[in-house]
């Protein structure tokens, strides 16, 4: 074989950073031996795999056509190890989730995972979609579990499970007395909703179709809680995925409100980059999820 696997590392790691210093400082090396692996690979087989622009290092056209496979042949490699060494094929599993599925659903089903792979590690960012499917996009996750629906010529998008979004304002709001609400009511209404690049916003703009340009959206916030705690102050209504509401409206902080003239349905979706290993780890988180989701 005419390359190493601390090549290859090298070679992922400059391309994450756009940088040898800080690759190297990433793979615990030394600056000159990092270089020296760079080096020692282009020149074994007579490429150039970065363009080079002062200190920085961006991939070229053949550096981002090989940069998959090599992420792949370094998961297999991790994997392998870990089968030596533990005697197990469930290592480190980086997981990223939308801020509705992070924070409502993804917590248990990390539990039940660690709980069936106990020498597991995993870790879980949260972000809206966009976030996530560029992590994905970039190889740092391993997987994504989104709200909103994509399309990327890179990422496997498939479907996982169905959710329904819900409009709930406060007891002292004058639509809590109706419930039932008509187009009308959805434009005189102001309205406090996620930002632009998530999946619950989506969904919204969605389901509004034909009267978006005419809404009155008061505040756009990042969290779901920022959310809930407007509606509750009473400075406008919200629209929210229904598994974020239960306890609010259980306890009668919230009231829920319907307008079943417009489609508040939609999916929530795995997302996998289509070059990257799908280890036993990302195999066993699938089939988890889809059992959570039944």
């Amino acid at each position: 074989m005419h390359y190493t696997l601390r090549q290859i590392e090298v070679f992922l790691a400059t391309a994450h950073y756009e940088n040898v210093t800080q690759a190297a400082q990433s793979l615990a090396m030394s600056q000159s031996a990092a270089s020296s692996a760079l080096q020692d690979l282009e020149q074994r087989f007579e490429v150039q795999l970065f363009d080079r622009a002062g200190k920085r290092l961006q991939l070229n056209a053949l550096g981002k056509s090989l940069r998959p496979r090599a992420e792949a042949l370094m998961a297999q490699a991790r994997e392998f190890e870990r089968s030596l060494s533990q005697h197990s094929e469930i290592g480190e599993l980086k997981v990223g989730a939308t801020l509705t599925i992070g924070n409502y659903l993804a917590v248990a089903i990390m539990a039940d995972f660690m709980g069936e792979h106990p020498g597991a590690r995993v870790s879980l960012t949260v972000e809206n979609t966009a976030g996530i499917a560029s992590r994905v996009r970039n190889f740092e996750l391993d997987i994504g579990l989104v709200e909103g629906e994509l399309q990327d010529p890179v990422l496997d998008v498939l479907p996982w499970r169905e959710d329904e979004l819900m409009l709930f304002c406060s007891p002292e709001h004058p639509l809590a007395r109706r419930r039932v609400l008509e187009d009308a009511d959805l434009l005189q209404a102001q309205w406090i909703v996620r930002e632009a690049g998530s999946g619950t916003r989506q969904a919204f703009d969605r389901a509004m179709h034909g009267l978006l340009p005419d809404l009155d959206l008061r505040l756009e916030l990042q969290h779901t809680e920022a959310i809930k705690r407007a509606v509750e102050a009473n400075l406008g209504i919200g629209c929210l995925s229904a598994i974020t509401l239960r306890d609010a409206i259980a306890r009668g902080s919230l009231v829920a409100l319907s307008a079943p003239q417009r489609d508040w349905s939609r999916r929530f979706y795995f997302i996998l980059h289509k070059q990257k290993y799908r280890s036993a780890g990302v195999q066993s988180w699938l089939a988890l999820c889809r059992r959570h989701g039944a």
